[in-house]
């Protein structure tokens, strides 16, 4: 009698949990549907002006930076990029039919694109930023499409495989991650705001992804905020041995001091007063940012400066204070300061004018986190190529001549002179990023569209 009344009871309880895996299964291979499912652009019918809207649309989401590889060919992919689980490499995105996307209808590049889908139904790692690119306007994925399929040169180069060992490389909890953390639907301009404030909330939130790098993480590698309407939106994270600063209107460690106008500046010419591009933003601006019109990149400075900063995270306002370096030598880190920094970035720490930028008021020597501060003594900075022209001056990296003590020193004499209140910077923090990280390149890295 109790074993067949276990019997029941048991068989009940396994149809709802046969449901549910069977709901489960069919979660977490099912084909999103696509916006664009009943859009069809044939290859003939490409209009060459959408092919150039396409291109510029390539430039604001700058796809070129993943998907090429110095001295590739561009989009064939390759690059490798490390992860939490693993290294991932970026896969051939020209028109090839066997080994890139040329079998791609619109619908199918649309799944790609704003949901992380192949056409096999395999979830993409969201190392591809579609969690951004979700926002993406239809005509702009229709114009991206037409790019890749008529603009770019199909090139038959496989693409490598993940190194993710297994378990970690099932694919289909992607699904569950995306159920939860992405947000699946375009971007809907706000009604309270202008058109200039929704087109830089659109470019920043959608092709520009800049929250992929600028907003901290969550366990899942998730982030924590998607838009506006989250506190920790652009508030800056750490990622791949650099600090990407708050982008918000923190006075110390994001765009309090900077106004519109250079905002744009630094955009459009890698540099202004307060910084010049470094770490993964060179290789943003040399691909992408420099190629916007000046209405995009005003649009842009206008919603980053209407995201309010966080006095409490970001600390007191920062004041300089009047000091040259050569009066604290009895400081540690004082006389490699001198020596070695002082000729390019001045005793008194202000740099001079745009070409080296000043480390009095500096995000790096303000935030309390010290990676992009050691990861660019160490390794220096890669080439500013503006315009075409490669810039003449660049940080060089010190990991050769200094040892871990002596750039600790230098980093915490700099980060606690002139006002800055960043902190001490431990040697074994410089090790761990020497131990880590490569030197920059001094060749210019210059990614070609076509």
């Amino acid at each position: 009698m109790n074993n067949s009344r276990f019997a029941r009871t048991a068989g009940w309880l396994a149809v709802p949990c046969l449901v549910a895996a069977g709901l489960l299964a069919w979660y977490v291979t099912r084909e999103p549907v696509s916006r664009l499912e009943t859009h069809q652009i044939a290859g003939a019918d490409i209009d060459p002006a959408l092919v150039a809207r396409g291109e510029y649309v390539a430039r604001l989401s700058d796809c070129v930076a993943c998907h090429s590889v110095p001295g590739g060919a561009p989009f064939a992919g390759g690059l490798e990029m490390a992860t939490p689980l693993g290294s991932i490499h970026a896969t051939n995105i020209t028109p090839d039919t066997e080994t890139g996307i040329g079998h791609y209808s619109l619908a199918d590049f649309d799944r790609a694109v704003r949901h992380g889908v192949a056409p096999d139904s395999r979830r993409l790692y969201p190392a591809m930023p579609y969690p951004s690119y979700a926002k993406l306007s239809d005509d702009d994925v229709r114009a991206l499409y037409a790019f890749f399929m008529k603009g770019v040169a199909p090139v038959k180069q496989a693409n490598i495989p993940s190194a993710i060992p297994f378990p970690l490389n099932l694919r289909w909890p992607i699904a569950l991650w995306n159920g939860v953390f992405v947000d699946a639907e375009p971007y809907a301009a706000k009604a309270s705001q202008d058109e200039v404030w929704n087109r830089g909330a659109y470019l920043v939130q959608g092709a520009g992804h800049c929250g992929s790098c600028h907003s901290p993480r969550g366990l899942a590698f998730n982030e924590k905020a998607l838009d506006e309407t989250g506190k920790p939106y652009l508030a800056g994270a750490l990622l791949d041995g650099w600090y990407a600063p708050s982008l918000r209107d923190d006075h110390n460690t994001g765009l309090g001091r900077w106004s519109e106008a250079e905002i744009v500046q630094f955009l459009k010419t890698g540099r202004n007063k307060h910084a010049v591009v470094y770490g993964s933003m060179t290789e943003a601006f040399n691909n992408s940012t420099q190629f916007m019109t000046d209405d995009d990149l005003t649009a842009i400075a206008r919603y980053l400066k209407s995201l309010p900063g966080d006095p409490q995270r970001d600390g007191q306002p920062w004041q300089y204070q009047a000091v040259s370096a050569a009066t604290r030598l009895d400081a540690p880190g004082a006389h490699t300061y001198v020596t070695r920094c002082a000729s390019c970035h001045g005793l008194d720490g202000k740099g001079q004018a745009e070409w080296m930028p000043p480390l009095a008021g500096a995000t790096s020597a303000l935030a309390r986190e010290s990676a992009s501060a050691i990861n660019i003594t160490l390794n220096g900075s890669q080439r500013v190529v503006a315009a075409g022209v490669p810039d003449a001056y660049r940080m060089p990296a010190f990991r050769e001549q200094l040892s871990d003590q002596q750039i600790a020193d230098v980093l915490t004499f700099m980060r606690t002179t002139w006002g800055n209140q960043g902190g001490a910077v431990d040697a074994q923090a410089v090790g761990k990023l020497r131990e880590h990280t490569d030197p920059a390149s001094s060749s210019p890295i210059i990614l070609q569209m076509r």
